[in-house]
């Protein structure tokens, strides 16, 4: 078994000030609001932040929850097997950002290591389907795509976070599935909400920090060119 602990020393620099001031929010504030177009690193440098405080034994924090509605509809019966199953498409992405992160010697290394992180439950997946009636205590909770989440979702979260926790919503306002306009509206309703608290910051990427590639970067400056 490979000790998490030990792997722990990988460090990961911002390619920019945007993710640098990034760091420094997430580090300074219980709630922090992530919002961009793709290809920023907005939850790359988030999940990142993330593991190095649940890592250091001289933090509170013991896990990472990602949380985010498994599909635009919300609904995930169509899919095969149980909840975990149904998740574990949705993990992908994550799990590719992890390995970027360790930069762990081969293949097998990686999946031992992130096996271990899943099992001892340092970072675990939840869908808001099944985050009602818990208390999340002594965590890091990152809300991913929250731009797909209506007002009652977002309300539904936030209201889990517990002693020693502290949470951040990472999204991109101009990629939201939502059809109702009630529920796309409710993000701003929460949003008010937010700016009332001292706790609270907020972080914006442009395109002009798209990392992702300059292809992604000239699409989406070409697609806000086009108003759309």
């Amino acid at each position: 078994m490979i000790d998490l602990k030990a792997a722990a020393s990988f460090h990961i620099q911002p390619k920019n000030p945007t993710q640098q001031y990034l760091l420094d929010c997430i580090d300074n504030h219980s709630i922090t609001v992530v919002i961009g177009p793709a290809g920023t690193g907005k939850t790359f440098i988030t999940l990142y932040n993330a593991l190095k405080d649940v890592l250091d034994e001289t933090t509170p924090y013991e896990r990472v929850y990602i949380v985010r509605s498994l599909v635009s509809t919300r609904e995930i019966g169509f899919l095969p097997g149980d909840h975990e199953d149904k998740a574990d498409i949705y993990q992908i992405p994550y799990k590719h950002m992890v390995k970027y992160m360790f930069q762990m010697p081969s293949d097998a290394d990686f999946e031992m290591l992130y096996g271990n992180l899943r099992s001892q439950e340092t970072i675990k997946f939840w869908s808001t389907s099944f985050i009602r009636g818990t208390t999340l205590d002594n965590a890091i909770i990152i809300v991913d795509e929250f731009q797909n989440l209506n007002f009652h979702e977002l309300d539904s979260i936030i209201t889990r976070v517990g002693e020693n926790s502290k949470i951040c919503f990472c999204g991109d306002a101009t990629q939201s599935d939502l059809t109702k306009t009630n529920d796309r509206n409710g993000i701003v309703d929460f949003m008010n909400i937010l700016r009332k608290m001292v706790s609270f910051d907020i972080i914006e990427f442009d395109v002009n920090d798209i990392v992702r590639s300059g292809l992604v970067k000239e699409y989406i400056v070409a697609k806000l060119q086009s108003g759309m």
